[in-house]
């Protein structure tokens, strides 16, 4: 059986493992790779998917800056994938996004395949003023967790610099 949980310290290296198949080694010279060096994870948002105790599923989020507002960059996401298929990503998401909206963040980036992301209310930030500087407009996808999360916020995306409201 499938399980969703935090991500534990003791997950990491198995984390790293998953997200080199998944990606390939060269994953952290991709653009948004520079947004998460040198900056935790947010905390709450880091989660795994089990299968008893083999680690499956992985999911991350990132405090990052939008103008002068806060915001969540969701990535990487990964599955096994000899798993791929069975819901396990949507899961990742699903729980995620809903954890990330109780703890009162407003804005996700993530960059990505539209025509994958669409169904969990992802749309092109571009169309809305944001860009993330070296990646393709068309990739840089966003969802408004709250009504009005989108109201004044333009610009390119930056690092995070700690702003409030982004734990």
């Amino acid at each position: 059986m499938v399980t969703i949980e935090d991500q534990q310290t003791a997950d990491l290296a198995a984390i790293e493992v998953l997200l080199d198949t998944a990606f390939g080694p060269d994953r952290l010279a991709k653009t948004s790779y520079g947004y998460r060096q040198g900056i935790p994870p947010v905390a709450g948002l880091s989660l795994v998917a089990r299968d008893g105790d083999r680690l499956i599923g992985t999911i991350r989020y990132w405090p990052v800056t939008v103008g002068a507002a806060a915001a969540l960059l969701l990535g990487p996401i990964a599955v096994a994938p000899a798993r791929r298929g069975e819901g396990i990503a949507a899961r990742l998401i699903n729980d995620s996004l809903a954890r990330a909206k109780a703890a009162g963040h407003g804005l996700v980036l993530l960059v990505g395949d539209e025509t994958l992301y669409r169904r969990h209310g992802f749309g092109r930030a571009d169309r809305h003023g944001i860009t993330m500087p070296g990646e393709a407009p068309r990739r840089l996808l966003l969802r408004a967790l709250v009504d009005r999360a989108l109201i004044g916020v333009r610009g390119p995306v930056g690092a995070w610099r700690g702003l409030r409201g982004v734990a």
